[in-house]
């Protein structure tokens, strides 16, 4: 029987369910977490069932959900329950308001009757050798603030071919963003060497200096960014980055330099300009 594809963009929120009484079930998994695994959505306190369904990366949508039935527990496990949706294939986009999930072991999906994993998750797979794939799954977990789950897809292309596009920056971002900072400067000074007026790498480099007190070095690097950047934005951002940093060691001049710097691009009403002024007041305290 042909299948029925229905998407929905947001369901899962967190108020959508409650963390009442879950009998071994232990919801505490993140949504990007479970990928590629059976999950359980914990239920209303007034219900009776919960529902199971496969997380899954699909590599243009994200993180996505689909529904496989509903089971109750029983004194000889989860049992599920008939499904009204055999024709219908329910999908769902996952968000950063997604409840955390409960992982099935491997007991509790036999107890369901259900494959190790679904049939159909072959054709979402087709590409996971090729560096695009890879890349864009690096990006997905950045996206979403799971950038300890980016390095190990990025370093698979990075050991290949290092200057793949759109690379170098997500695998720095993923080491910046989990504190490797040491890691995150070799790949940013290899990337700059290779393509020295991308000032995304300027910003990725000076920030990894930064947080490792190297501030004469992270200063010439995002001064340079902040030549080849085009947004007031991004040059604002990377001037309250310099500027918080001499606010902590309470150099003043230099407090004062990049506060004037910061100002210059910052939006009056953006939180930017907020962090100066807070900074300012909070000098001598």
């Amino acid at each position: 029987m042909k299948r029925v594809f229905v998407i929905f963009t947001a369901v899962f929120t967190m108020t959508t369910f409650s963390f009442g009484q879950n009998q071994g079930l232990k919801f505490a998994t993140r949504y990007y977490d479970a990928a590629d695994k059976w999950v359980a959505f914990d239920k209303k306190a007034e219900d009776t069932t919960y529902m199971v369904g496969f997380i899954y990366i699909d590599e243009q949508a994200g993180f996505t959900y689909n529904y496989e039935s509903r089971f109750i527990m029983t004194n000889n496990g989860l049992e599920k329950l008939p499904s009204a949706l055999d024709s219908v294939s329910l999908k769902v986009r996952l968000s950063q308001n997604t409840v955390n999930v409960a992982v099935l072991s491997d007991e509790e999906v036999k107890q369901l009757n259900l494959p190790e994993v679904p049939d159909w998750l072959k054709y979402y797979k087709e590409n996971e050798n090729e560096n695009s794939y890879l890349v864009r799954i690096g990006f997905l977990y950045n996206s979403v603030g799971a950038s300890h789950n980016a390095i190990e897809p990025l370093l698979k292309v990075y050991e290949k071919e290092p200057h793949f596009q759109g690379l170098e920056f997500e695998l720095a971002y993923a080491f910046n963003a989990t504190k490797q900072f040491d890691k995150a400067i070799p790949v940013l000074n290899k990337a700059i060497e290779n393509d020295p007026k991308n000032f995304w790498y300027y910003r990725e480099l000076g920030f990894a200096l930064k947080n490792q007190n190297k501030l004469d070095e992270a200063e010439k690097v995002y001064l340079q960014g902040i030549k080849l950047s085009s947004d007031k934005l991004q040059k604002a951002e990377m001037a309250i980055n310099m500027a918080q940093s001499y606010f902590q060691v309470k150099d003043k001049a230099k407090f004062k330099e990049w506060a004037k710097l910061t100002k210059k691009y910052a939006d009056k009403k953006s939180r930017i300009y907020e962090y100066i002024d807070y900074f300012e007041k909070n000098w001598d305290k």
